[in-house]
């Protein structure tokens, strides 16, 4: 999910050097706001036993292909069912009406097929990470002819050349089984998996503003859980995203959310990615890290989010105000109760 708001694709060589560094034989991580989950694919693929976990359901759907499931049990199993799938003919239904005619984030007859994919998907019973498979293909060919900027906010005023394409499944990335032992995804609360997690070391990115991953990114949710939710606005969100609010997108709530996460964790070695345009500043965070030992900040500047470059516009897709700044910072906060690993 290239145009992913967060994603951490452009990061990852920093953050698995930096848990190489911590942990040079491999070991136990548990990436408790996973989100895509670029960065347990990448640990799995190196080796590390990884437990991913995130509150959204079609995050968790992304770990549980990318991280739990292992290729050599899945890979030629998932061939055959994406093949079966491709002959499935294109039926418009709840997610052609909500998404290609009352919005229009995909063209209706994009829309047919995912329609007809996802209740096929639904139909053939399979199991849970060969279902996660199959729904990470869809999700992943979906975002491939999606009529965005990245974010499910608002869709483009005209239609965009990729929309136009036919969608095409394609098999997820999958990686093999790891010697260290088999790897988990979950859907739950992150302080209540810090408290279950006995392992090396912990990876937080959590969300550090407003922006809501579900709001953002309520197509996919609704894909996945295949619910035919209620929605509303011009944007069709499910009715869900206005009650199915974080502590970590509030000013006053994502210290002590935060705080607790933090003190529940076990693991010796913590690493945090965060940004300077998050509610928390760089001072706040070593000062709440402190207190789990040495802490190294790394610095990355990194142009801003796409939509964020692209400035703002109105309903109607007029621009209406400027980019304050095309560029920002990201930050991995790289924590240790024993110091010489930091030193090393």
């Amino acid at each position: 999910m290239i145009k992913y708001l967060g994603s951490k694709r452009a990061l990852l060589d920093p953050i698995t050097a930096s848990i190489r560094g911590l942990l040079p034989t491999g070991g136990h991580v548990c990436d408790l706001f996973s989100g895509t989950a670029r960065v347990g694919h990448a640990l799995k693929g190196q080796g590390f036993r990884v437990w991913s976990n995130d509150h959204n359901g079609y995050a968790a759907t992304l770990a549980t292909a990318y991280v739990q499931a292992d290729r050599d049990r899945w890979h030629d199993r998932a061939a055959a069912v994406l093949a079966d799938l491709a002959t499935t003919p294109p039926a418009p239904g709840w997610f052609t009406r909500a998404f290609c005619e009352d919005a229009r984030y995909f063209s209706p007859e994009n829309g047919a097929r995912i329609d007809a994919l996802r209740d096929r998907i639904e139909a053939m019973g399979l199991e849970p990470e060969l279902k996660a498979i199959a729904l990470v293909s869809l999700m992943e060919a979906a975002d491939r002819v999606d009529s965005t900027a990245g974010l499910q906010m608002a869709y483009m005023k005209s239609w965009a050349t990729r929309a136009l394409k036919p969608l095409e499944l394609r098999m997820p990335a999958l990686q093999p089984a790891v010697a260290a032992g088999p790897c988990r995804a979950t859907q739950g609360d992150a302080l209540e998996i810090a408290s279950a997690f006995d392992g090396d070391l912990v990876y937080l990115d959590p969300p550090y503003n407003q922006h809501s991953y579900l709001g953002n990114y309520h197509v996919w949710e609704s894909l996945v859980l295949w619910d035919n939710p209620a929605t509303y606005g011009i944007a069709n969100k499910r009715i869900d995203v206005r009650t199915r609010k974080s502590a970590f997108n509030s000013r006053p709530g994502i210290g002590p959310a935060l705080q607790a996460v933090i003190e529940a964790i076990r693991a010796p070695h913590l690493i945090v990615s965060f940004n300077d345009e998050g509610y928390l500043s760089r001072d706040q965070l070593v000062a709440m890290l402190s207190v789990r030992g040495s802490v190294q900040v790394i610095e990355i500047p990194r142009p801003r989010y796409v939509g964020a470059r692209i400035g703002i516009h109105n309903r109607k897709g007029e621009k209406v105000g400027a980019v304050g700044r095309l560029r920002n910072v990201e930050y991995l906060f790289v924590v240790s109760d024993r110091p010489s690993a930091l030193a090393a």
